[in-house]
């Protein structure tokens, strides 16, 4: 598949001289220094504001860009310096972003399960629990007697399965005896098809509200060690080493002794070609369907390691990032703002939404794998997981579409 220039009307193709890294780095700098003197003054406890919230993802943004020019640009900067300094910079970003992560992943999983199970509530109240499926049954079933029957049963904890529910419209339908055989049959396969329905949504119903709990206890927790890491390390004496190079860097580069005669631009067009590569080995036919069943068949595995098909997915992620700090840095030399990219935006929009789902899921099936949970819980689960790779593969597809629709014209 031919390759489009990711950046065809680029400003600032010309030579871009070694002092746009030194004034792009000093601003980064001054912003991580700003929000770290926010953070301490809005508070970083339990009950921290909005204000400490936001400078935390100040921080992240601003040691994230740092870092990022490093890598990038390491040749023009003192080697001993920057591979000293990035390790340091990515620990930092990490440490910060873990409980926004976890109480994302919480806020993500617990709205799909309401979207999913169609309650009036996001957690049907566990006393209700049986009342409200047995409703749910009665509301689908509709006409058919048998039906209100069924997803009760399922309620209780008993099996429910598509043949159960056959065979329970079946005997009603026996017990009629006044009505013609054909007419008796297309009831049937009608009535086994909404009973059906009804039993997958009696369980969803029934788990969503202990599978919704599950989640909020593992993940609560998760976030609150989160924030009791960020906190440690945050007065830790290596985060206290990390802020004093971060302002060292405010007033001096530490730059390579030939980087008075470096152009940054060829720096800038390899993250450019490193990305374009990533991008040309993705499987991009196959995120060219809105549905992938093939992505899904590993799935359900019980191996707890990471979906083998995210990891490139992820990687170009990164390497998307890298290219729009780059473009940053170039266009700081040209003295401006960067332009936006729409086909960039759209497509770093649809590689968060990957990870973020991707990350989602894994939580899913990690909750899943909770010794002695209730088979209804684990079908909350099962749907919750299968319903979060969906919308993975949501994401690929809109990258796709996204990334390559300025090529058709040019094939």
């Amino acid at each position: 598949m031919a390759q489009q220039h990711l950046d065809p009307t680029d400003p600032t193709a010309g030579p871009v001289p070694a002092d746009a890294l030194t004034g792009y780095l000093r601003a980064q700098a001054t912003e991580f220094l700003r929000a770290l003197r926010l953070h301490r003054e809005t508070g970083a406890g339990a009950a921290g504001s909005e204000g400490s919230v936001e400078a935390a993802r100040a921080l992240r943004r601003a040691a994230r860009r740092i870092s990022a020019s490093l890598h990038t640009f390491q040749p023009v900067l003192d080697p001993e310096w920057s591979e000293a300094m990035r390790p340091e910079l990515a620990w930092v970003s990490g440490t910060l972003a873990l409980e926004h992560a976890c109480a994302a992943r919480l806020e993500r999983l617990l709205l799909a399960l309401h979207r999913l199970s169609g309650a009036a509530t996001a957690f049907p109240d566990q006393g209700m629990t049986g009342g409200g499926a047995a409703t749910t049954g009665r509301t689908a079933g509709g006409a058919n007697g048998a039906a209100a029957t069924v997803p009760a049963t399922v309620a209780d904890g008993a099996p429910g399965t598509a043949a159960t529910a056959t065979e329970a419209v079946r005997a009603t339908a026996g017990r009629g005896g006044g009505t013609a055989g054909a007419a008796r049959a297309a009831r049937t396969s009608a009535g086994a098809a909404t009973v059906a329905s009804a039993v997958d949504r009696g369980n969803l119903t029934v788990g969503a509200a202990k599978a919704g709990a599950l989640l909020d206890r593992q993940l609560t927790l998760a976030r609150t060690r989160a924030h009791s890491t960020a906190l440690q390390a945050l007065g830790s004496s290596r985060f206290h080493a990390v802020a004093d190079k971060v302002a060292v860097l405010a007033s001096e580069v530490p730059l390579a002794p030939a980087a008075s005669a470096a152009d940054l631009a060829p720096l800038a067009a390899a993250a450019r070609e490193r990305l374009a590569d990533a991008v040309a080995a993705l499987p991009l036919l196959t995120a060219g369907s809105p549905y992938n069943a093939e992505a899904l068949i590993h799935g359900l595995s019980p191996d707890p390691s990471p979906h083998p098909q995210d990891a490139p997915w992820h990687q170009v992620r990164l390497l998307l990032r890298l290219h729009r700090y780059a473009r940053e840095v170039l266009q700081a030399g040209a003295g401006g703002e960067p332009p936006a990219d729409v086909r960039l935006l759209a497509a770093g929009e649809a590689l968060d939404r990957h990870r973020d789902a991707s990350e989602a899921a894994a939580a899913a099936a990690q909750a899943a794998r909770t010794p002695r949970i209730a088979p209804a819980t684990a079908y909350a689960l099962g749907v919750l997981h299968a319903d979060q790779r969906h919308e993975v593969e949501a994401a690929r597809y809109a990258f796709q579409r996204s990334w390559q629709k300025d090529v058709v014209g040019t094939l």
